[in-house]
């Protein structure tokens, strides 16, 4: 959710609430909705997408829904099996639920606490208000963590609120059982084949077994509040505590967690020299880029999530909780122009190891995607024991796309290199050099494009254009540094494809820049063209195309891809 839709928010003293007490800012309006009787939801109906907002901690990250279920967690990273997906199957997906157990209409609001990813979920009801604060301890640290917290806490601002609270992890994307393991009133771990999920509530909630899974009613008065904290410790049966979060969560610890929280993010911000307009809205969009960001390899993903629908009911869900070349350069280059250098760095260190590691499973010397630690193999299933959100199946883990020839990834992480003009020094440089004198041979072939469409190779324009731009900026780059390059060879290279995209890229009856060279079906992805410098924004042919564009694949100042309808690429 973007904070530039919810209130801003900061902290202050309460004496009756305890050491910190979000409050709002006026200003903006927040995202609201009116949640029915019991703030329960109706079987099987799943919330909106983008009635969610997003928590983590640079290896990990939790979607939780604007009634207070968290939908969506995978842990220990980003790619691990869900321990939380009702995101994908209310019934068998598993969640956990700390929600206003009221019987009355309760108006709910969910935010951000400004320049945070601490979210705050209000409710509004006639006998009291209250809220529940969802966060996640970020770190930054290049180690992998095989232990993780989601801390959330309930507390009320006025009146009473009672609340409910309903744990149901289903470990392996809900394909694996579990036993409960009861330490005290307070504490249980649901012990699962790879992961153990330990749930601690503070004084006085009380938790009680559900067979596999855990409840609590409570109910809270102005000024009182409780956390609930989910830990999750993964590794082999030996490797795993029982007890990997420790003692009962004390307020004041949590407390203390939450300034840290809030702490790392305003210090992380502090980079960012960005001073126009739209602050507010671009800072959140940094925060989200730095969530997705798997802190111990600097490899950015995609999405936190797999499986969801591009159209409703469609079959077009895929995983992408992986790394893309494509899309972790264009995040790395939003980054490095908003002033986040050191995501730059550690993301051209992952890149060059993999240059360094030689043929990619696509025998290419880099695939169009990998998981975050590198791993090029991403074998794809569908999981059938699950409906799908909002019954959109198949429900689709990993990503067998990883072993298409996309040539656009070569021009796309030269463009995010170059910003940073040094390039990882002498060695760094020489990667890069054999790339380009490996692209000299081989950049003239069809491929399946930027859209990953599974309908045959093509000569993509926009493939043939990211091309263009690789050479380009090896040639600048070269030319700039007084760097040994083939410079006869790469400026050669680059003329040709810029001839080849102005001849066969053309199309005479669009009077417009095409998707590929035997068709007249309109693409999207050439908006970049004057972007990257292949033309002139005042250039007649962009004008045309431009226009073709606006009248064909803009609506409601929205633009789509392409139209799959005139594609025969699909």
């Amino acid at each position: 959710m973007s904070d530039g839709a919810g209130q801003a928010l900061r902290t202050t003293p309460d004496a009756r609430a305890g050491s910190w007490a979000p409050v709002a800012v006026p200003g903006r309006a927040a995202v609201q909705t009116l949640v029915p009787r019991n703030t329960r939801r109706c079987h099987g109906r799943l919330p909106p997408i983008a009635d969610h907002g997003l928590v983590g901690d640079l290896q990990t990250a939790a979607l939780i829904a604007a009634d207070g279920t968290v939908d969506w967690w995978c842990t220990p990273r980003f790619d691990s099996p869900s321990v939380f997906a009702s995101l994908l199957d209310s019934d068998r997906g598993g969640h956990c639920r700390l929600t206003a157990d009221v019987e009355e209409e309760v108006t709910v609001r969910q935010l951000y606490l400004a320049d945070t990813a601490i979210l705050v979920t209000r409710y509004m009801a006639p006998d009291g208000v209250g809220e529940v604060v969802d966060f996640m301890e970020p770190d930054p640290s290049t180690t992998a963590s095989a232990s993780h917290r989601l801390v959330r806490v309930a507390r009320v601002v006025r009146g009473s609120l009672p609340f409910e609270l309903i744990c149901r992890p289903r470990f392996d994307y809900g394909r694996a059982e579990h036993f409960l393991d009861r330490l005290d009133d307070g504490s249980f771990v649901f012990h699962g084949p790879d992961t153990d999920l330990h749930l601690q509530a503070s004084a006085p909630v009380e938790l009680h077994p559900d067979g596999s899974d855990v409840t609590a009613r409570f109910t809270l008065h102005a000024g009182e509040q409780v956390a609930i904290v989910l830990t999750s410790e993964s590794g082999d049966d030996d490797a795993r505590s029982g007890r990997p979060g420790g003692p009962a969560p004390d307020i004041e610890a949590i407390t203390a967690a939450f300034h840290a929280c809030r702490a790392f993010w305003l210090t992380w911000l502090r980079s960012c020299r960005y001073r126009g307009r739209w602050h507010e809205t671009v800072v959140r969009s940094a925060i989200t880029l730095k969530l997705l960001t798997y802190a111990p390899t600097g490899a950015p993903i995609a999405a936190a999530t797999m499986g969801l629908p591009e159209q409703i009911g469609g079959e077009r869900n895929w995983d992408y909780r992986y790394t893309w070349i494509r899309d972790a350069s264009l995040s790395v280059r939003a980054l490095i122009d908003l002033g986040f250098t050191d995501e730059a760095d550690a993301f051209r260190r992952w890149l060059r190891e993999r240059l360094d590691a030689g043929a990619s499973a696509s025998g290419e010397p880099l695939q169009i995607m990998y998981r975050v630690d590198g791993e090029p193999h991403l074998r794809e299933e569908v999981l059938d024991h699950l409906e799908g959100y909002r019954r959109s199946a198949p429900v689709r883990a990993g990503n067998e796309a990883a072993d298409q020839i996309q040539l656009d990834i070569y021009g796309e992480a030269a463009y995010a290199i170059a910003q940073a003009e040094d390039i990882g020094g002498i060695r760094g440089w020489k990667v890069f050099a054999d790339l380009l004198d490996w692209l000299a041979e081989h950049w003239d072939r069809a491929d399946e494009g930027i859209w990953e469409t599974r309908g045959g190779r093509q000569d993509f324009t926009y493939s043939r254009l990211m091309t263009w731009v690789a050479f380009d900026r090896g040639v600048r780059l070269a030319t700039t540094h007084s760097r040994p390059a083939d410079l006869a060879r790469w400026g050669a290279a680059r003329d040709t494809v810029f001839q080849q995209i102005t001849d066969r890229g053309w199309s005479e009856k669009r009077r417009a820049f095409v998707q590929h060279y035997d068709t007249d079906v309109l693409d999207a992805s050439l908006l970049l063209m004057p972007r990257v410098g292949f033309l002139a924004p005042d250039d007649p042919d962009w004008l045309t195309t431009l226009d073709a564009m606006d009248e064909e694949l803009v609506s409601d100042s929205l633009v789509y891809r392409y139209d799959p309808a005139a594609s025969p690429t699909g």
